[in-house]
């Protein structure tokens, strides 16, 4: 089945035609680092991730990058407001460098954990300034631009498509509302390059032909992506919240600079995760991140089990009962999987079902009810290496053992009722299960006495168990 993706610039689901045979470049829009990323833009990249997994699966070789903004991305998207880099440093009395150093290396730890395949380079904005420079100074040569009190701007009006990735209606923006915007020449021009108040009071500021500054926010990505996939690829992806301004904004810029439309053949863009109170805010000082549901006793998994549960485009309503929900659905899948034996086979039916769901623009809830299917049917041949074929995409750790944790149930009349992959993870010695034995037939006598003493033999021995409704639960301590 061929692959298709939507494109949030046609509004319609297309065939995936790369650019250059079984080659892809894709440019992915990156953190601001300045605060923790929380599990709301977790789920972002987890769609990027869940992209390159599928293109790999299908046969290309992939060329990602994603940017990193360490200045220039202002507290308000109209150009105004502090740098939020600028405010962070201030306000923890750091280095911008220290700051978003430390922001991003927290936020690759999660990526990490979520099983995130790395970009073949991370773009910071602040190593391409000169690049940023040359591409304000070409769309200025173009007549683009106009320069007022605090900046240098592009002028929205020069683009007769203006808008086209978010649909907006150009000239109801201008002539709509009667808001004050300063000089600007219309609301919807932005900033290429923004003039320090005064030099030397910002701690990220360089040269210019227009006088010491930095950048706006919206031209790095233009600058960077074109520079290491050049001036015309395949897929660029973001959010949602990134369509109304920042990538058309993007387009405006590149496509009036390289003279190409389109700029970029694919545009993809996830839905937001949101609480039932609403869409959770950095701004607003109240996130949840992914050590806070570590805490709570989930793992990264189950986390990624949740997010790869609902469709990428479509809203995703977190709640903790939701993501137990998840985790139980992922426990209860590893334990069916740690069971099957490898049987040196591949289905080729469920296979097939599998990539054509998940060719389907990435549906993964579909992937997943073909997963479940597979592993419950109990006359089908060549699961296991079938099932490790789609954690590829997955990337579930599905075959992976839980480290330190299983659930069993003991059958005392089969000398081997824990399995030689429980036994080799936890590293059970035949003294253990021995004790196990014995302690599963003082319960079973209502002998809790010495159930408990065995208990704490056990304990004594580095492990520790909890009698669940499934069965024993043991992990090393």
């Amino acid at each position: 089945m061929p692959l298709k993706l939507y494109n949030t610039l046609t509004r319609k689901k297309e065939i995936f035609r790369p650019i250059k045979d079984k080659q892809v470049g894709i440019y992915g829009c990156g953190p601001t680092v300045y605060w923790y990323q929380h599990i709301g833009n977790l789920r972002r990249y987890i769609f990027e991730d869940l992209l390159i997994r599928t293109l790999l699966f299908n046969g290309y070789n992939v060329k990602h990058l994603i940017n990193v903004t360490d200045v220039g991305h202002l507290t308000s998207d109209a150009d105004e407001g502090e740098d939020k880099v600028e405010k962070a440093a201030k306000k923890e009395g750091k280095t911008a460098k220290q700051v978003t150093h430390y922001y991003f290396n927290e936020f690759k730890k999660d990526l990490e954990k979520l099983n995130f395949i790395m970009p073949n380079k991370w773009l910071w904005a602040t190593e391409h300034i000169k690049e940023q420079i040359e591409l304000v100074k070409v769309l200025e040569k173009k007549g683009f631009t106009y320069q007022t009190k605090d900046g240098i701007y592009f002028n929205t009006s020069k683009l007769k498509d203006y808008g086209k990735l978010a649909n907006l209606n150009f000239k109801g923006l201008q002539k709509g509302k009667r808001v004050k915007f300063g000089e600007k020449k219309n609301k919807t021009d932005f900033a290429l390059w923004k003039f320090s108040v005064k030099p030397d009071v910002r701690q990220q500021e360089w040269n210019s032909p227009w006088g010491v500054g930095f950048p706006g926010w919206h031209i790095e990505c233009s600058t960077m992506s074109s520079k290491y996939l050049g001036k015309h690829f395949d897929i660029h992806t973001g959010g949602i919240d990134h369509i109304q301004i920042h990538h058309t904004n993007e387009i405006a810029q590149s496509e009036s600079a390289f003279g190409k439309k389109p700029w970029v053949n694919y545009w993809m863009h996830s839905g937001h995760l949101r609480l039932k109170k609403g869409k959770m805010s950095k701004s607003a000082g109240s996130i949840l991140r992914l050590e806070d549901l570590e805490k709570k006793g989930y793992s990264p998994m189950n986390f990624r089990y949740l997010v790869l549960s609902v469709h990428y485009r479509k809203p995703l309503i977190f709640s903790f009962e939701n993501l137990k929900s998840a985790k139980n659905s992922w426990q209860s899948l590893k334990n069916i999987i740690l069971e099957i034996k490898d049987d040196k086979k591949i289905n080729k039916n469920y296979l097939k079902e599998f990539e054509e769901a998940i060719n389907d623009d990435l549906n993964t809830p579909k992937a997943l009810q073909v997963l479940w299917k597979l592993v419950r049917d109990k006359k089908a041949k060549g699961k296991y290496l079938t099932i490790k074929k789609m954690d590829e995409v997955l990337r579930l750790d599905l075959l992976k053992p839980t480290k330190g944790r299983y659930i069993f149930n003991l059958n005392l009349q089969d000398k081997t009722s824990i399995s030689d992959k429980i036994k080799e993870e936890i590293k059970i010695s035949d003294e253990v299960e021995k004790l196990l034995k014995e302690r599963k037939i003082a319960r079973e006598k209502k002998d809790w006495k010495k159930a408990d003493e065995l208990r704490d033999k056990i304990r004594k021995l580095g492990y520790q168990i909890n009698d669940t409704e499934k069965g024993v639960e043991i992990k090393r301590k």
